[in-house]
């Protein structure tokens, strides 16, 4: 895939080392058995950023607003990130709330990362993929892009979409 001699710009004008905070959104999940958010920690640091902040909630909103509204730079005295990534609760079941918390809280949607996400698990686990509820956007100028919980999908996200992206996104978000 050939790139735009503007997108080329914008990607070599991005930050290379990115500031995250990363949540996983669980009710059995636990930090030794949080597979999906290590991975998101252990691709973000081999890919050179930086984890300023790692947490598991519970499938409640409360606990995550208050984790997006902390590390987005709305807390006075927190240290703000460049981008949450969230694990967890997009599924359809009655507990999964995680896609109404957070796009209750969005100043501005990304539809395409929902949608690819779910382009790229079609080709991987078939009609399936309709099942998540991934989803991504700004809250002020701090990127927040939600995951499914499966490792596999944890994988496919960071490695297809978030990582050769981000950056990219990060400094368009941050634009005056």
């Amino acid at each position: 895939m050939t790139n735009s001699p503007s997108v080329d710009q914008h990607r070599a004008e991005a930050p290379a080392t990115l500031t995250l905070a990363v949540l996983t959104v669980s009710d059995t999940r636990a930090e030794a058995d949080d597979r999906s958010g290590a991975l998101i920690v252990e691709l973000a640091e081999a890919a050179g950023h930086r984890v300023a902040a790692r947490a598991i909630v519970p499938d409640e909103p409360e606990p995550l607003r208050e984790f997006l509204g902390t590390h987005a730079g709305r807390c006075p005295g927190a240290p703000a990130v460049d981008a949450v990534l969230v694990t967890g609760g997009t599924g359809v079941s009655p507990r999964d709330r995680t896609y109404e918390a957070v796009s209750a809280l969005l100043t501005k949607t990304i539809p395409g990362f929902g949608e690819l996400f779910r382009m790229l698990s079609y080709q991987e686990i078939g009609p399936a993929c309709i099942l998540s509820r991934a989803v991504g956007g700004l809250l002020d100028s701090t990127v927040v892009l939600v995951m499914p919980g499966s490792r596999a999908a944890v994988e496919l996200a960071m490695t297809r979409i978030v990582l050769p992206e981000l950056p990219h996104l990060v400094r368009e978000a941050r634009k005056k």
